[in-house]
């Protein structure tokens, strides 16, 4: 949605309005959907910094850096609180405006919700609860659930092209993330404040029913700049964790259920109580669609952690505390070949969600750096020699499960 604000008779900007981004299933800050292709998400110099100076082997594995935005909140007429960004003169001309049914739907409820509401941080401030009740009694044809279960999607009604209305489910994790990060703003920071957001690749935006695993990789999750209590709650939380033992842990997690047509979802709590054996179950669990395990995933799945682990390996310095490593792939198998054919029968070419080898697509993407170090970093005091043992240990035993798994063991 595009707004104006004329906060000044002389100065009219035109703004973008910030949705949800509803396919966020892991970490605390908030990721906003700019685009369809666009994401983005508060900026942290460090994490800037890597991605201005990303080792060339290593853009393959990250999402593309699209520069930066200015946001800030921003009340209509009749008083709703939103996030407006307004675009870099540079940047301007590259973006297009989202109207993904999903993410307009819940944002205009969010909105319509809190229209008796006189105070500024409404928005921020209203319970998951109170924001609909049932898909009957929901004006404005979306829910949240009347209770906040983040590892249960939430549901909303949306017209499909034949303006038929049909069930659509969400993750509640991303809602879970605004919610807190609108209250954080609007109770730390005057309202005409302005921010400043990184814009990233949308690295699910070309996928119908995005499957998405958040691994928290590495034995260590604190930056050298943690205060001696937040070293100590990052050390425990590995300690009492899969990262100690295996140096990766689940941060979160959405698989499409092609049975009962919503995502199943999993939360960083539910990562963090997990033993080895639970972990391996959770790979599983990622991989499995309500009706079988998607074994034609696994071998693209290794091939691209394989070359990562290669790209790690060649990165002297570099430190990746506290980043996340996401797989992805499309919860919409791709259609049954035909005999002799590389392609989906009566496909005239090679099919959406494969690769051109062949293999079902799928996506390996290293996020969040703003605790990553490295020779010659932001703001940095201390050098590390050779690579990240943390991040390799956890891709070799990601690795080495994934391959039992795909061996039947």
């Amino acid at each position: 949605m595009v707004v104006q604000n004329s906060a000044d008779a002389g100065d009219m900007r035109v703004g973008v309005q910030l949705e949800p981004f509803l396919h966020q299933v892991g970490g605390h800050l908030s990721v906003m959907k700019y685009d369809e292709h666009t994401v983005c998400k508060p900026l942290i110099s460090r994490e800037q910094s890597f991605y201005e100076s990303l080792p060339l082997a290593m853009k393959q594995f990250t999402p593309q850096y699209k520069g930066t935005v200015t946001v800030h909140l921003w009340k209509d007429s009749k008083g709703h609180l939103s996030l407006v960004a307004n675009p870099l003169k540079e940047n301007r001309e590259s973006f297009k405006v989202s109207t993904e049914p999903a993410a307009v739907a819940i944002w205009q409820t969010l909105q319509q919700t809190t229209s008796s509401s006189g105070s500024a941080c409404a928005l921020a401030q209203w319970p998951h609860a109170q924001l609909a009740r049932s898909l009957k009694e929901s004006p404005a044809k979306s829910l949240l659930r009347s209770e906040p279960q983040l590892n249960t999607p939430d549901f909303l009604l949306v017209e499909d092209t034949n303006r038929n209305q049909v069930e659509k489910s969400f993750n509640p994790w991303g809602l879970h993330c605004h919610q807190a990060h609108l209250t954080r703003l609007c109770s730390e920071y005057p309202e005409n404040k302005r921010h400043r957001f990184l814009l990233l690749e949308n690295v699910v935006s070309q996928y119908t029913h995005p499957c998405v695993l958040d691994l928290k990789m590495g034995t260590r999750q604190h930056g050298d700049d943690a205060s001696e209590e937040k070293k100590a709650r990052h050390m425990q939380k590995c300690a009492q964790s899969t990262s100690a033992c295996l140096g990766v842990r689940v941060c979160g997690m959405q698989v499409y259920q092609t049975s009962k047509k919503h995502f199943l979802c999993k939360d960083k709590y539910y990562g963090r109580k997990l033993s080895v054996e639970g972990f391996r179950q959770a790979l599983c669990q990622f991989l499995h669609n309500g009706t079988h395990l998607r074994r034609e995933l696994l071998e693209p799945i290794l091939r691209q952690l394989r070359a990562l682990l290669s790209v790690i390996r060649s990165q002297s310095s570099y430190r990746f505390y506290s980043s996340s490593l996401l797989i992805i792939y499309d919860g919409q198998e791709v259609p049954e070949r035909a005999p002799g054919s590389p392609y989906p029968r009566g496909a005239p070419q090679a099919a959406h969600g494969s690769s051109p080898d062949g293999l079902t697509k799928v996506d390996v993407r290293m996020i969040d750096f703003a605790h990553t170090t490295y020779k010659g970093s932001w703001n940095d005091h201390t050098t590390y020699d050779g690579p990240d043992p943390g991040y390799i240990f956890g891709l070799e035993n990601l690795i080495r499960i994934l391959q039992d798994i795909q061996e039947g063991e």
